[in-house]
């Protein structure tokens, strides 16, 4: 719902300086893609006319399926995972990408970075490095206790893309676990099926996340 936005309407379906909204640019990016061939858009299930209506609007012909997202963002990918499961007709290339609808500025450039990481990898994610200093604090206090070193961390950002083979396995473990607190999609590999490598690609700045009204002035 985007609420640090501010407002009765989520920042996906606001508009940039260009009258476009957030949704439509992120959409956009890969509907424009040769690597991507079908694309699914999940979303609050108020929202769903307002998002079939953009889709009309814009001839977006790579959009099968507008859907209901879940309370939590794993249940919004389960959601989209969960239209494929019983396809027994699936290439054996076939690969699922997730891409938050609040990162409008994503490049082809980074698209295509991801795409030919798949040629060799199972599972591949976007990041940039970690350029201010970290600090480390004390649980319940704002105190440091540790200043970790820049150079093992980044900052993670969309799309991340994942083997069928992989990343529906590791949903499924994770709903009969029943507790799910990881934030992406990465993260619900990592915890349920841990044998499989991500692989990281770069990233760039430009490819920010839409999160307060400011954002959307820039």
């Amino acid at each position: 719902m985007g609420s640090r936005v501010g407002g009765e309407t989520p920042k996906q379906f606001l508009p940039l300086p260009d009258g476009r909204s957030v949704l439509e640019h992120s959409v956009d990016a890969f509907e424009q893609s040769h690597y991507i061939h079908e694309i699914v858009i999940v979303t609050h299930p108020d929202w769903i006319e307002e998002t079939e209506q953009l889709v009309q609007r814009n001839s977006w012909t790579k959009v099968t399926h507008v859907i209901s997202g879940g309370a939590e963002r794993w249940e919004s990918s389960w959601n989209g995972i969960s239209l494929y499961l019983k396809d027994d007709k699936k290439d054996p290339d076939t690969f699922y990408w997730f891409h938050d609808a609040a990162r409008p500025f994503v490049s082809q450039d980074i698209i295509a970075r991801v795409a030919e990481a798949l040629r060799n990898h199972l599972a591949v994610t976007v990041a940039v490095p970690v350029t201010d200093t970290l600090y480390k604090i004390e649980s319940g206090k704002q105190k440091v206790k540790s200043m970790p070193s820049r150079s093992e961390y980044m900052r993670a950002q969309t799309p991340q893309a994942f083997h069928y083979l992989v990343i529906g396995p590791a949903y499924m473990r994770a709903i009969e676990k029943g507790k799910i607190q990881a934030t992406d999609d990465v993260g619900i590999l990592m915890a349920y099926n841990p044998e499989v490598d991500v692989y990281v690609v770069a990233g760039e700045e430009a490819n920010r996340k839409i999160t307060y009204k400011e954002d959307l002035e820039k």
